[in-house]
């Protein structure tokens, strides 16, 4: 899991990544690992825990606005190499370290965690473009 870690917190530093476009990736990863261990589980007749197949509580509360804007926009101007890059990095380091797959999700609840919570912080489209600030401890 350290691996995959440092990787991930060097490439988001590295590329300035937009939070939009780690929100972005991060939710494909936990959205596809989730759906893959749910229907393992339920193949030998096991449940899940919540903080495996849910997105964990946010710290923060959101910031209430009443600005409105195009998230199709927003989408339609996103850096699809920038995110490939990203979303390879994930890949490759968890088939080339062997992570199991429950903790690789671990992993990505907690920079899903960390994403919605910036994006919660967002008043409007321009900070969906800010990079992704990565916490000391993190």
């Amino acid at each position: 899991m350290v691996t995959l870690q440092e990787r991930i917190v060097n490439l988001v530093n590295q590329l300035s990544m937009p939070i939009l476009e780690t929100s972005l990736v991060v939710g494909k990863w936990t959205a596809k690992m989730s759906e893959h261990l749910l229907e393992v589980a339920r193949a030998h007749g096991e449940n899940l825990p919540k903080e495996i197949l849910q997105p964990w509580e946010l710290d923060v509360e959101p910031i209430k606005s009443n600005l409105e804007f195009d998230l199709e926009k927003a989408l339609s101007i996103v850096d699809e190499d920038r995110m490939d890059i990203l979303d390879t990095l994930i890949r490759v380091t968890i088939e080339e370290t062997g992570l199991p797959m429950i903790d690789a999700l671990l992993l990505m609840r907690s920079w899903e965690k960390l994403v919605r919570e910036q994006l919660s912080q967002a008043s409007g489209p321009g900070q969906l473009f800010s990079p992704t600030i990565i916490p000391e401890e993190f």
